[in-house]
């Protein structure tokens, strides 16, 4: 198949190919009928000369395929109408309006209406009508023989069966293929459109953030001016001095996450290949810093294979664990291992589940249980994982708690 197939104009001509194809074996099929069973005379040479023509133009349609240029609703028309001239001819040669076989005309119709606009269905319509009309009083009568076992009447009514089994299986075929089709594309915009808005949900907090990081920047600075003159001139306790000495460090790695920030603006955020191993542990001492209160185990495989990192991964990593914290309260396991072509992470917290509400609507933008939240975090971790081509998942365990497992493609393997 070549890369225009999957053009609107050309997969619905593919289509007309296909039903054409039937069609010619199917008129084939029925002149052996005429011939051999019911040993009518008819005027085969004009007949198999129209058929053939049928089989060159798909022929000369399939090469069109290869083509770049688009398949316009003239086009699809013209070649419509092609079908509906041939079956004239074999019609005006069998009988006319007497056919059982008239009702065909109904078909290319059907497909007009179906992948057309509606000025060239109502077309098709009339070509149809004119058609048919014509051949009302045009044509070349069937031959009248009695048959051994069946009477002329007899014959008609099959032919009228043959004709409508024929119809009903072109239709429903067509038909059902036009649904998937259009089921396929509703589902892809739906994802298209949720994508776009997801997306201008993140821009619109990647501004505010960047402006919140340059008014932070003032308070953050006084606020260190002030602990340095409160350790210079405290003179209580060392539980004081501790807690001062350790407020001086938060603020201090608040300035380095804020010049990280902008460092990483400036440079456009480009990732680059880390082995998973040296990821997870920079992850995790970085979230220590964060929480030095937090406690946790982590068991994973040692020289593991490069994923794609950049800043927002790390970010994306640092709520989700967050988040398995706060639900969890004392205590969280985290587990990594390569599947072969994706490098998992799992959270385990040792909190009370994912009630049925949370399930629903995890990773929806401002959605939060918490009383302080603002629902983003997962939200935005969501966003970035799935960017990345990979995939979150949050499931409640059957000994109690929730795990909230990350899928991330391996990029390379780890130089050994």
């Amino acid at each position: 198949m070549n890369i225009f197939s999957s053009l609107p104009g050309h997969i619905q001509l593919r289509r007309l190919v296909s039903l054409r194809s039937l069609t010619v074996v199917a008129q084939l099929f029925a002149l052996w009928l005429a011939w051999r069973i019911l040993k009518l005379e008819l005027a085969w040479l004009a007949m198999l000369l129209g058929i053939t023509l049928l089989a060159v133009v798909n022929l000369l349609t399939l090469l069109r395929l290869r083509s770049a240029r688009p398949v316009t609703n003239p086009e699809l028309f013209a070649q419509l109408s092609i079908d509906v001239f041939v079956l004239s001819l074999l019609l005006y040669y069998a009988g006319g309006s007497t056919n059982p076989f008239v009702s065909l005309y109904l078909l290319p119709l059907v497909i007009a209406a179906a992948t057309l606009p509606a000025a060239y269905t109502w077309s098709m319509a009339a070509l149809t009508t004119a058609c048919y009309s014509w051949l009302m009083i045009y044509h070349i009568p069937l031959p009248q023989k009695e048959m051994e076992m069946d009477n002329p009447f007899n014959v008609h009514v099959m032919g009228m069966w043959m004709g409508f089994v024929i119809s009903a299986m072109v239709v429903a075929s067509f038909v059902v293929r036009m649904a998937n089709a259009v089921r396929s594309r509703d589902e892809l915009l739906a994802e298209v459109r949720e994508e776009i808005l997801r997306n201008e949900r993140i821009v619109a907090l990647g501004t505010q953030a960047a402006g919140a990081a340059h008014e932070l920047g003032t308070p953050l600075s006084t606020m260190a001016v002030v602990i340095h003159e409160l350790q210079r001139v405290s003179s209580e306790p060392a539980e004081l001095h501790d807690s001062l000495t350790l407020l001086d460090e938060q603020v201090r790695l608040c300035r380095r996450i804020l010049d990280k920030m902008l460092s990483n603006a400036q440079e456009g955020g480009a990732s680059r290949v880390q082995a998973a191993d040296e990821f997870m542990a920079e992850v995790l001492n970085e979230w220590q810093l964060l929480r030095p209160a937090a406690h946790y185990r982590y068991k994973g495989e040692e020289r593991m294979p490069g994923i794609s990192v950049d800043v927002t991964l790390r970010a994306a990593l640092m709520n989700l664990l967050n988040n398995a914290m706060d639900a969890s309260k004392l205590e969280i396991e985290i587990n990594t291992l390569c599947n072969g072509t994706q490098f998992i992470v799992e959270i385990r917290d040792k909190g009370i589940g994912l009630s049925e509400e949370v399930t629903l609507k995890a990773g929806s933008a401002f959605f939060t249980t918490k009383p302080e939240g603002r629902g983003l975090g997962l939200f935005l971790a969501n966003a970035t994982i799935e960017r990345m081509g990979g995939t979150v998942r949050l499931y409640n365990r059957e000994g109690g708690g929730a795990t909230t497992e990350i899928s991330l493609p391996i990029a390379q393997r780890a130089a050994t």
